[in-house]
């Protein structure tokens, strides 16, 4: 009778971080979104909104912090059990980097001039999309334990490292022949930047989704794969 009140312990509060580190990407993730609309339309109420949440995921990080230790000091997981642990512990920073990454994106939104005018500005929300949608998916993997979607997700990491390099050449080709811009596109290279470092962090969390689904690090598979 103890073991099975043990069992059911120890399944409720993997279950509770499980839902809490689901709760906590998709605050990252609507932080992403309020982040970019805050830069595109200079609307500083949702910078202030992207600021206030940051709280909220910060504070998450730590309650998953304190309750992954307390698993594994009271419940000793092994193996499976204990790869999802670890894994949400560092799913959990990463996540939280996010949520500094779009907090730096609204800051942004103030120090971009001739908003309107300033043509480069389109060209960066179709990269956050594609950083939005790999943090998105990942989260959806994590939830369902797909190693095949979390793969999929490493694979668009690409995609936004090109938007970044197209967009790098972009802003240095405005700097040089708008000098007047300077300023706003030298921000906007900040923020791409930021952008690129959330699909870094995407891939990160997927290959952890996949090492903690299948057992296997991605890099080594792959490396096998190719030997």
């Amino acid at each position: 009778m103890a073991h099975e009140h043990t069992v059911k312990a120890f399944d409720e509060e993997i279950t509770k971080l499980r839902g809490l580190i689901a709760e906590m990407g998709g605050l990252a993730e609507v932080s992403m979104a309020e982040a970019m609309e805050a830069l595109v339309k200079g609307n500083l109420d949702l910078t202030a909104q992207v600021l206030e949440r940051d709280k909220r995921i910060d504070a998450m990080e730590a309650e998953i912090d304190r309750l992954a230790v307390r698993i594994i000091a009271l419940r000793a997981p092994m193996a499976d059990d204990l790869r999802e642990v670890i894994a949400a512990l560092k799913i959990a920073g990463v996540i939280e980097r996010i949520g500094d990454y779009s907090k730096n994106i609204a800051k942004s939104a103030h120090k971009i001039e001739g908003r309107k005018h300033f043509e480069p500005l389109t060209l960066v929300p179709a990269m956050a999309d594609v950083a939005r949608g790999m943090v998105h998916d990942v989260m959806t993997a994590y939830a369902a334990r797909d190693p095949l979607l979390a793969k999929a997700v490493v694979e668009r990491d690409e995609l936004v490292d090109a938007f970044y390099e197209s967009l790098f050449r972009n802003l240095v080709s405005h700097m040089m022949e708008n000098p007047k811009t300077i300023s706003s596109a030298a921000q906007l290279l900040f923020v791409a930047r930021n952008i690129e470092r959330i699909g870094d962090h995407a891939t990160n969390v997927a290959e952890m989704v996949y090492y903690a689904a299948t057992g296997v690090y991605l890099t080594d598979k792959e490396e096998k794969a190719g030997a």
